[in-house]
């Protein structure tokens, strides 16, 4: 560990090199007076990091964060005197990472604030960057949407997300599990959707054998099936009202009887519901229990549509490319990405993909044109005209929208692209950083 001007608190010293994940301690000027080893690891620099800028080394920023456009905990922390967590997109060796940065004021015994203590939370389970699998999504919607994953999962609160068909509900709910305490064991889904009563309650809680016509063996519940996991309730909203009183009381008591048995059975799991429904107008409506509906909200994640987050859309299309078979050696012009990026899309990320496993049978020469998009989409190809001058973007705009779509379709790294460029690394860092 590196040390500056901490030979009067040597305790904290002890406690940065005590924590596994990257921490330092950072003067109120934004300089590293310390690191433990995990922080020399996760940014390692040719010569000596102490006495660096944070933004400098995290982001390859000239200014601070709140000067560069973005969130800093650094400045919220002076401002507030407490405690902050914020989400942010940092350069590492392994590429630009998506990190939960805390940030906590250290003070002297005298009482007299001294720095702040910097922890960083690595995201494990989304990336900003083309790079891995999981999540990906670098834009402010997105962000919102995985700082508020990262604070629910190492609990055992109850999740409800929400939003659109197509957002992407069941990757959230297992990334949520995968950044759990019971990542280890299983994620059990319920497709809540479609199911009628007697088979519902027979999926969910199992039944035994002869309980009803059929019922020829003794079959195990969902329920069961995740015991020291995580339950998935996908669209909880279709849960029929019926069912909705004996769910409730497996939320409440953690106990359930089967179908047709006698002996209480004792649960364990974490529960993750989800729905596209608007539950509080159900629950006036009296189409959902009330007192269901507060069990199941504990901690409400919006997810946002993929218009939302139509800065992404360029990401999205590289990413899921390589995920269609024959996509990966496909390219997209960039008139074609313009388009996707002003299309509306009501199915959000499952209609891009659907239309992207089209469009590559459609392409005969390797490239996703126009004429491969809908009509519909084709058309949102933007025109300047008279009744469009509002839209003219600033050309700040133009230029990261520019290398957005060109980092989707380039295939080597951003060293490479950089070079292509010639421009420095560190300058094409800035100028992908999110608008």
């Amino acid at each position: 560990m590196s040390h500056h001007s901490l030979d009067a608190l040597p305790e904290v010293a002890a406690i940065l090199e005590a924590l596994t994940e990257p921490a330092a301690i950072l003067s109120l000027d934004y300089q590293i007076l310390a690191t433990n080893t995990a922080y020399q690891n996760n940014f390692p620099f040719d010569d000596q990091i102490i006495g660096r800028h944070c933004y400098e080394v995290s982001h390859g920023y000239d200014l601070p964060c709140d000067q560069e456009g973005e969130s800093c905990p650094l400045k919220r922390c002076v401002e507030t005197g407490s405690r902050q967590r914020m989400l942010h997109i940092h350069n590492t060796p392994h590429g630009q990472e998506h990190v939960d940065v805390e940030l906590a004021p250290v003070h002297r015994a005298d009482g007299e604030l001294f720095g702040f203590l910097e922890i960083m939370h690595l995201v494990r389970v989304a990336r900003p960057t083309a790079e891995g699998d999981g999540m990906v999504g670098r834009s402010e919607a997105f962000k919102q949407m995985l700082s508020l994953l990262q604070r629910a999962a190492p609990s055992e609160i109850g999740v409800l997300l929400l939003g659109e068909s197509g957002t992407g509900k069941e990757l959230v709910a297992r990334a949520i599990h995968d950044q759990s305490r019971r990542a280890s064991g299983p994620f059990v889904t319920v497709e809540c959707s479609g199911l009628s009563e007697s088979l519902f309650e027979s999926e969910l809680f199992g039944h035994e054998r002869g309980s009803f016509t059929g019922a020829v063996n003794r079959k195990q519940g969902l329920v069961s099936a995740a015991r020291g996991g995580t339950l998935f309730l996908d669209e909880i909203g279709d849960v029929p009202l019926s069912l909705q009183v004996k769910l409730l009381r497996l939320i409440e008591t953690g106990t359930y009887r089967t179908v047709g048995g006698v002996e209480l059975q004792h649960a364990d799991f974490r529960l993750v519901c989800a729905t596209h429904r608007h539950l509080e107008d159900m629950v006036e409506a009296g189409a959902f229990r009330r007192d269901l509906y507060y069990r199941i909200s504990a901690f409400p994640i919006d997810l946002p549509s993929l218009s939302e987050r139509a800065g992404d859309i360029p990401l999205l299309v590289y990413v899921l490319l390589k995920r269609i078979p024959g996509g990966d050696v496909v390219k997209v012009s960039p008139q074609a990405i313009s388009a996707l990026e002003r299309y509306a899309f009501p199915g959000n990320i499952r209609e891009l993909r659907n239309l992207l496993e089209r469009a590559v049978l459609l392409s005969d020469n390797g490239i996703i044109d126009l004429p491969q998009l809908p009509a519909a989409i084709s058309r949102s190809q933007l025109i300047i005209s008279d009744h469009d001058e509002a839209q003219i973007k600033s050309l700040e705009q133009v230029e990261h929208d520019y290398l957005m779509r060109l980092k989707a379709q380039f295939s080597g790294d951003n060293k490479a692209l950089a070079d292509a460029l010639s421009i420095s690394e560190r300058t094409l860092y800035r100028k992908l950083k999110s608008s």
